[in-house]
């Protein structure tokens, strides 16, 4: 089983995006920063926070799934905020998605926020809200049940450090990953943490019997030439002691992204 984890950029490497996620191969695809506009016809939007200004796909949920066929697809925002087509303002979803290939039945799964929740009319103020998605499947070829969990962890202006925000949203984690996987079965759960290595959050983790493989092989960056700033580290794969880890890997090439792709491959 393929399993992916990546943080999209709202798409703005489109073309290089597409052909990696179409050509990846993955059987469980999860996904943060993701966009999703009702009724918009233009391909891309601009968003704008203050000085910063990203070019965003109108529809990038709707671009996946449609290369992506023989997937299901899930998709859980965590807000409709403003964006821009030239002057006019939209009003654009933004969030997670998940796909799992459709020979994988989905026999459970869970979808709430770690921390506030749900805004209709603006992406408010930092740290905004955020949500996890946890999937239980069904593995046929190994007749046994796995879940995969996938989180966009919290982004405080004020750095990566621990918060008591950030101790809630590992809380929070834990309790819905606890209402979806029965304890005794394979358990992965990733995403781009927005947290450093010695956070509190692994140590919430770990009591579910969950490691690192990002720290624990040695990787030091998952971010890609496209992050101007310090602190190289977001994204993590974590996987309980049963997961039979066949290979890891912080993808390097192709950058599709400011974030690295998670590659695990499992028995």
């Amino acid at each position: 089983m393929r399993i992916v984890s990546l943080n999209a950029w709202g798409g703005k490497l489109h073309a290089p995006l597409l052909h990696y996620l179409a050509e990846i191969n993955a059987d469980v695809l999860c996904l943060q920063e993701i966009t999703r506009s009702v009724a918009v016809a233009s391909d891309w939007l601009v968003y704008r926070d203050g000085s910063h200004i990203l070019p965003q796909r109108a529809n990038l949920f709707a671009e996946i799934k449609a290369i992506l066929p023989t997937h299901d697809a899930f998709f859980a925002p965590t807000a409709r905020g403003e964006l821009f087509d030239g002057d006019a303002s939209v009003m654009s979803e933004f969030g997670l998605a998940t796909f799992v290939r459709a020979s994988l039945p989905v026999i459970g799964q869970a979808t709430d926020f770690v921390h506030g929740d749900f805004s209709s009319d603006g992406y408010g103020p930092h740290p905004r809200a955020r949500n996890a998605h946890c999937l239980r499947l069904f593995d046929y070829r190994a007749n046994r049940a796995i879940t995969v969990a996938q989180l966009h962890g919290l982004r405080d202006l004020a750095g990566k450090g621990d918060t008591p925000a950030r101790r809630g949203q590992a809380d929070a984690l834990v309790a819905l990953i606890r209402r979806i996987w029965r304890e005794g079965e394979p358990l992965v759960v990733c995403g781009d943490f927005n947290v450093l290595p010695e956070s509190m959050m692994f140590q919430a983790l770990a009591a579910l019997g969950l490691s690192d493989l990002v720290t624990f092989r040695g990787h030091t960056d998952t971010r890609t030439s496209h992050y101007m700033k310090e602190g190289r580290y977001a994204d993590y794969m974590l996987v309980s002691a049963d997961v039979e880890v066949r290979s890891f890997e912080v993808v390097k090439q192709p950058e599709v992204s400011d974030h690295r792709a998670l590659l695990l491959e499992i028995e």
